[in-house]
């Protein structure tokens, strides 16, 4: 291998490696930590991630019930109930419950249950 080669394929894996930690899309919650990019599609505080009410939700024999109202999830125009089967959920970094509202309110991308609740 030529030193040429050699000095490309470091810079190559240089760049990828970059590109691949950058976190793309994804916010903080209010409490300083960050959601999964997976989960967040804005980048901003006030996107699609937020905390919600412990009293929206409700646990029962086979998951999360979650009740949204207007003004839990700052997305929630209306109510809505949701269904989270037990395994669906995700640890939350602060201990509260969150909930991200994508591609709008009607739909659950990602859910967050204190770990003792996981």
């Amino acid at each position: 291998m030529s030193f040429t080669s050699l000095t490309m394929s470091v810079v190559t894996i240089a760049v990828i490696s970059m590109v691949l930690v950058v976190p793309s899309g994804a916010h903080k919650a209010g409490s300083g930590w960050t959601y999964p990019p997976a989960c967040c599609k804005e980048k901003d505080v006030g996107g699609d991630c937020a905390p919600i009410p412990s009293s929206d939700v409700r646990k029962g024999a086979h998951g999360f019930s979650v009740t949204l109202h207007p003004g839990d999830h700052h997305l929630a125009t209306r109510n809505h109930w949701f269904f989270i089967p037990y395994g669906d959920e995700i640890p939350s970094g602060d201990g509260n419950y969150h909930i991200c509202l994508h591609p709008n309110e009607d739909n659950v991308n990602c859910f967050f249950a204190p770990p003792d609740n996981v």
